[in-house]
């Protein structure tokens, strides 16, 4: 009997930069980072095209800094080095699972990952390998979300798969409140309206002017990401309708 057919041949995988963090408070936990790249490996053997865009809260938080009277373009600036760092532990943790990984910066710094240029990028997809964009925009002023709804339209990606640690989309925060209300699927417009915390306001306008689908899912159930990919019902779809 032969494998079932993955419903997605190119995705773009969203993860904050707490998915890295484990039950620490701050960092990486190599544990977690290990068992991510090996759910990510199961669908890169699929033959999924996969490319990551990963946040860096985890280390520092651009808005939360400007807040505390930083100036923002700088306090963005140094959280995009921070996406730099997870990147790259991510992809050692890939590769230690046998996955041939690139990481490619929105700001050069060739000495310790490639530039991202987006034909590069359509390349090393189709040549088999994953691609962790890093460094958000390489613009202060936009989130990771806005980076990774970006990246997904100029990699032609058939979905953005957010990863969170909750099962999908709700309308209050469910750790918070125990009755809130799951949406399996849900519009763009509905999001935007009713002011989901799901990606920021750009993102989504981006991916509703794209038609880009967005499906929402919790990263710590393992194996989630191979249902996700092989089209089961698993957390909350954003779509036009």
């Amino acid at each position: 009997m032969s494998p079932p057919e993955p419903a997605y041949k190119r995705v773009l995988l969203k993860l904050s930069g707490e998915a890295l963090m484990g039950d620490q408070s701050y960092g990486i936990d190599p544990a977690v980072a290990t068992r991510i790249a090996r759910d990510i490996a199961d669908i890169q053997g699929m033959g999924v095209e996969t490319a990551i865009v990963i946040g860096g809260g985890n280390i520092f938080r651009g808005v939360a800094a400007s807040a505390r009277g930083m100036d923002r373009a700088t306090a963005d600036y140094m959280g995009m080095l921070a996406t730099v760092i997870n990147a790259m532990a991510l992809q050692d943790a890939l590769e230690k699972e046998g996955v041939f990984t690139r990481v490619l910066s929105a700001i050069e710094m060739k000495e310790v990952c490639e530039p991202f240029i987006r034909r590069r990028a359509m390349r090393h997809l189709e040549k088999g390998r994953v691609v962790i964009f890093a460094a958000g925009t390489g613009n202060p002023y936009f989130s990771t979300d806005t980076a990774a709804a970006l990246r997904a339209m100029e990699i032609k990606a058939e979905a953005i798969l957010k990863a969170t640690r909750v099962e999908g989309i709700y309308d209050a925060d469910p750790e918070q409140v125990p009755d809130a209300r799951f949406f399996s699927a849900i519009s763009y417009r509905e999001v935007l309206s009713q002011n989901l915390k799901v990606m920021d306001a750009t993102a989504i306008s981006l991916c509703m002017d794209n038609g880009m689908p967005i499906v929402v899912f919790n990263m710590n159930r393992a194996g989630n990401i191979k249902r996700v990919v092989l089209g089961e019902r698993v957390g909350s779809k954003v779509t036009p309708a």
